[in-house]
């Protein structure tokens, strides 16, 4: 009868931790998500046939707390396929209802940018050419903040250079 008593107790005590855990969880669900734009693009020195640019994020934290972060990875797609990626160990604060600008050197490897420019001309015809910035900041908070950016690229089109 002791050990029923003993499992009783456990079973019990495993409950209440589970549903603090879930508790606990449900409150960090209420943060916004950050806000990420480009700010600007510069070129780098590649190596071989690859491309390689400087991407300046602006990274906006709406949310009434700071977000530390201690490096940030990014991967950007054009016309749905992989186009570059890059890292950066830079480490900071977005502060509450703040924002903060990041470096991130991102390579474009030769072959794909081979693929895209073939690709480019089918997108050429209407002028944009989709494009998806995904990245994460890695932190001490649950392994990191992960965030996306879409949109269309404008391309210059023949009527804008008509006279």
């Amino acid at each position: 009868m002791a050990a029923t008593g003993f499992t009783r107790a456990v079973r019990c005590f495993l409950a209440a931790v589970s549903i603090a855990c879930i508790a606990g969880c449900a409150g960090l669900t209420g943060r916004e998500p950050l806000r990420v734009n480009v700010a600007g693009l510069e070129p780098l020195a590649g190596e071989g046939l690859e491309m390689r640019f400087n991407v300046k994020l602006r990274i906006q934290n709406p949310n009434d707390t700071p977000l530390e972060f201690q490096g940030v990875s990014l991967q950007l797609d054009l016309n749905g396929k992989p186009f570059a990626s890059g890292v950066s160990d830079e480490a900071g604060v977005v502060p509450r209802f703040g924002e903060t600008v990041l470096s991130v050197p991102l390579t474009v490897p030769a072959f794909t940018a081979l693929r895209q420019a073939f690709a480019f001309a089918g997108g050429a015809a209407t002028g944009r050419i989709p494009y998806e910035l995904r990245g994460k900041l890695a932190g001490a908070s649950l392994g990191g903040t992960r965030f996306v950016d879409h949109g269309e690229l404008s391309l210059p089109t023949d009527s804008m250079f008509a006279p």
